[in-house]
């Protein structure tokens, strides 16, 4: 992971939160996954970066996005 790439997770208070790998504060706050998500959604595609979005009850990501830092072209 990029240093530009963000997380949606949900922290120990129960909000959910958007922060940036290696931010010490998360740049979003909110009740709700959707929330925070479309918020990040916005800065990860500015910054051209990926975007993953951690389960609430595990914390395990569940689903992955890119925005612009995908290889031109791939094999297979």
């Amino acid at each position: 992971m990029s240093r530009d790439d963000y997380n949606v997770y949900k922290g120990s208070d129960g909000l959910w939160r958007g922060k940036r790998q290696g931010a010490k504060r998360a740049a979003v706050t909110g009740d709700t996954q959707k929330e925070v998500f479309n918020k990040t959604r916005e800065l990860a595609k500015r910054k051209e970066s990926e975007l993953s979005i951690h389960r609430g009850d595990t914390g395990r990501i569940r689903e992955k996005y890119s925005y612009g830092n995908d290889p031109d072209s791939t094999e297979g």
